[in-house]
C-alpha cells in the first residue's frame, strides 16, 4: 500500500476512490458471505464506501487500509443480519398473535353456544382457575358429578371448535 499516503487517503478523494476501488472484490466477497444475496451485497459495499469516506481520517496506518475497510463491511453485515432476524421475529410474533386472537374469537363464540350452565363451569374451572372440589362446593353438587359435566362440556367445544376448523388444545 505505498502507492497512496496517509494524508493522500484522508484528503484526496481521488486517493480514496483508487482505494475503494483496490479492495471493491474483496468487500464483495466479506458481504456476500455474511449476506447470502448479491443484491444485498452490492448494497453493502455502498454503504460501507459511505462510511469509509466518513471515517477515513480515523486510519492511524494506512498500510491496514484493507483490514480497516473489511472490518466495517463485517461490522454493517452483523448490523444487518440483526435487523433481519429481528424482523423475522416481529412477524411471527405478529403472526403467533393473529393466531392466538383468531383462537380466542373462536373459543368465545364456541362457549356462547353452550347451555347456561356449561358456560358457567367452564369459566370457572378454566378462566378463574378454579379446582374440582372449589366447582362441588360451590355449585353444591358431588365433585364426580362436577367432572362429568365439565368433561361434557368440553367435549360440546372440541366438536363445535373442529366443526369451525379450529381445534382446542
Amino acid at each position: 500500500m505505498t502507492d497512496v499516503t496517509k494524508e493522500d487517503f484522508r484528503k484526496n478523494n481521488d486517493a480514496f476512490v483508487y482505494i475503494i476501488t483496490r479492495y471493491r472484490d474483496d468487500l464483495f466477497r466479506t458481504a456476500i458471505t455474511f449476506l447470502k444475496n448479491k443484491e444485498e451485497a452490492l448494497e453493502a459495499i455502498q454503504e460501507v464506501t459511505f462510511r469509509a469516506y466518513k471515517k477515513r481520517r480515523q486510519l492511524k496506518d494506512v498500510r491496514y487500509v484493507k483490514t480497516w475497510l473489511i472490518r466495517i463491511m463485517i461490522n454493517y453485515c452483523n448490523d444487518e443480519i440483526k435487523k433481519s432476524k429481528q424482523k423475522t421475529d416481529d412477524r411471527m410474533l405478529k403472526n403467533k398473535a393473529v393466531k392466538d386472537h383468531t383462537m380466542n374469537i373462536w373459543l368465545e363464540d364456541a362457549i356462547h353456544h353452550l347451555k347456561r350452565a356449561d358456560q358457567e363451569l367452564i369459566y370457572l374451572k378454566y378462566f378463574h382457575g378454579m379446582t374440582f372440589p372449589e366447582l362441588a362446593q360451590q355449585l353444591k353438587l358431588p365433585e364426580s358429578t362436577v367432572k362429568t359435566r365439565v368433561y361434557s362440556a368440553l367435549d360440546k367445544l372440541k366438536s363445535q371448535l373442529a366443526d369451525e376448523g379450529g381445534e382446542l388444545s
